[in-house]
């Protein structure tokens, strides 16, 4: 039996799964902190060790996702101090075929093999064979990638879109910027600011801030512990991966109907509307869209309103353009390292 191995590489915790290669399901798997082990070489070899334990194949390729950027076969952690090389980790793991991959431009691989318990339409269109695809997510942060068809197959594209600058479309939005930006203390509002869960969370913050002067408002005290807990992991240099209980509370207390929620989400869904037409445009991605991240499954009523399609649509004489694009939403948790096996499965070819 051949099998693959995928690893979703962050500076916190590391997944490595091992894959069955004709279907892609899992055959075994471990999370480990990845704190505790002083390179990824020795944490792979340990975790295949344990593999070959119970009786299964050592793989015939593998795909690392890495959290940060890659250059070359060569990759560097944001908040770790591992250096990643290709040929070095093949050869340190005994894996001939090893790729590393940016772990959001990863999941463009994973694309045309989606089973639809995967995913949830948001709007309909017709897909166009061999076109460009596009990927957004909105989690702590907002994912770009997009996917180009090759004489070898389907390429990953790494994107620094969402760091692009905010672009306010109306007096309400103007004002949500200028607060964040000094709330903040930025000289620039760069699209994930505000297309994120982290965003959605500071535009329900300037809500408060402006409707609710005296404190009064239930969401207040979430707030204030969302801020301060925010804070705390910046000053620490860590990744605030524990903080998403505002975003969250916003979008519970929006579907109660709260009015103060139910503003902070829907200027939230326009801004990410628009960000998704304009990317769409730029791109041209007529081979589909997709919404991933932790947003993509838990908002999926909000993506599917009129507020988020209205939004992408607003493009002048443009919208002929985007109309027929078709946007799906990615609900599956594990879809990362599912699309790193797929990444792997593409190795072997």
């Amino acid at each position: 039996m051949t099998t693959l191995l995928a690893g979703d590489i962050g500076g916190t915790k590391t997944l490595l799964s091992l894959h069955h290669a004709a279907s892609l399901d899992i055959l075994a798997s471990c999370r480990y902190p990845s704190t505790d082990w002083e390179d990824l070489a020795a944490m792979v070899r340990h975790f295949l060790a344990d593999c070959e334990g119970r009786g299964l194949a050592r793989p015939a390729a593998a795909c690392l996702a890495v959290a940060g950027p890659v250059h070359g076969g060569r990759a560097q952690l944001t908040n770790l101090s591992w250096i990643l090389v290709e040929p070095d980790l093949a050869q340190a793991c005994g894996i001939q075929r090893l790729e590393l991959v940016n772990d959001f431009a990863v999941l463009i691989y994973g694309l045309p093999h989606l089973q639809a318990s995967q995913v949830a339409p948001v709007r309909s269109g017709t897909a166009v064979a061999d076109a460009p695809l596009l990927i957004l997510g909105a989690g702590t942060g907002l994912g770009v990638a997009l996917g180009v068809q090759t004489s070898t197959g389907l390429q990953a594209l790494a994107s620094e879109a969402s760091h692009g600058e905010f672009a306010p479309r109306s007096q309400q939005e103007w004002e949500l910027k200028q607060w964040i930006q000094a709330d903040r203390q930025l000289e620039r509002l760069s699209i994930e600011r505000v297309v994120s869960g982290t965003g959605l969370g500071d535009v329900a913050r300037w809500l408060l801030a402006s409707r609710d002067p005296d404190g009064l408002h239930p969401l207040q005290g979430q707030a204030g512990r969302w801020l301060a807990r925010r804070q705390a992991a910046a000053g620490d240099g860590a990744t605030n991966t524990e903080a998403a209980d505002l975003p969250a509370a916003v979008a519970e207390a929006a579907a109660a109907g709260e009015p103060l929620a139910t503003e902070a989400l829907e200027l939230w869904l326009g801004a990410y509307g628009s960000v998704c037409g304009d990317l769409a445009l730029a791109s041209l991605c007529r081979g589909g869209i997709w919404l991933g991240g932790g947003t993509a499954g838990k908002l999926l009523a909000g993506l599917r309103s009129q507020r988020f399609s209205a939004a992408f649509l607003a493009k002048g004489r443009l919208a002929a353009v985007l109309e027929p694009m078709p946007i799906q939403a990615v609900i599956d948790p594990a879809f990362g390292s599912f699309s790193a096996a797929c990444r792997a499965r593409m190795l072997l070819a």
